[in-house]
């Protein structure tokens, strides 16, 4: 079973409906047992980086998850959900996140470039995963962010775009990855992304 966690933030459907493409085994669960039960977890997420991890917290979902990534379980965080792994935020004053990662968000800084970042952007491919498979370097993806991490070990680093600065967008390691776009809303190329991370699952499964 794939579950997407549901903690308040952000329309889930749409990452459903991606990911009903591959398997029918895709639930939407705020549960903690839900995670230890799955073989397969999504951290999606739009909106403020303080009230997720409140939500998670309130929820008692930061320690399931952090176990299950640990763990080397299946995991593929979204734009929120691929911040929430770095350990702290600028975003509101300082938040502590799931610290699976070494590395501070922060927003973006310039005085010609509109914030949030929002639309089509080039992704350079830096490090090798299983579910980049079949994913051409310096292929497109939609992005919807104004916060970007400062990644502090590079061997995390899959993938990186340029807004003025350029920023890590794709990290993982083993059986895990997160994109800081959308992969459910980058057409053919994201859906590639969510085929590959389901279709290893099915396969060990």
């Amino acid at each position: 079973m794939i579950t997407v966690v549901d903690y308040g933030m952000g329309n889930l459907r749409s990452v459903v409906k991606a990911v009903e493409l591959y398997t029918d085994r895709v639930r939407i669960s705020d549960s903690p047992d839900a995670i230890y039960e799955s073989e397969g977890i999504i951290l999606p997420g739009d909106g403020a980086f303080a009230m997720a991890m409140d939500n998670l917290d309130r929820l008692g979902l930061i320690k399931p998850l952090k176990e299950h990534i640990k763990k080397d379980g299946f995991f593929l965080g979204i734009c929120l959900g691929f911040q929430l792994l770095f350990t702290d935020s600028e975003e509101f004053g300082h938040t502590e996140g799931l610290d699976i990662i070494p590395g501070k968000v922060i927003r973006f800084k310039s005085d010609t470039l509109k914030i949030p970042h929002m639309g089509w952007n080039q992704v350079k491919i830096t490090g090798e995963s299983r579910f980049l498979e079949g994913i051409p370097d310096l292929s497109w993806f939609y992005f919807i962010h104004s916060f970007h991490p400062e990644i502090h070990e590079k061997e995390w680093q899959l993938g990186a775009a340029e807004y003025g600065v350029e920023f890590p967008c794709i990290v993982g390691k083993g059986n895990m990855i997160a994109t800081q776009f959308h992969p459910e809303k980058s057409h053919k190329t994201g859906l590639k992304i969510l085929e590959n991370f389901v279709k290893n699952i099915i396969d060990l499964n």
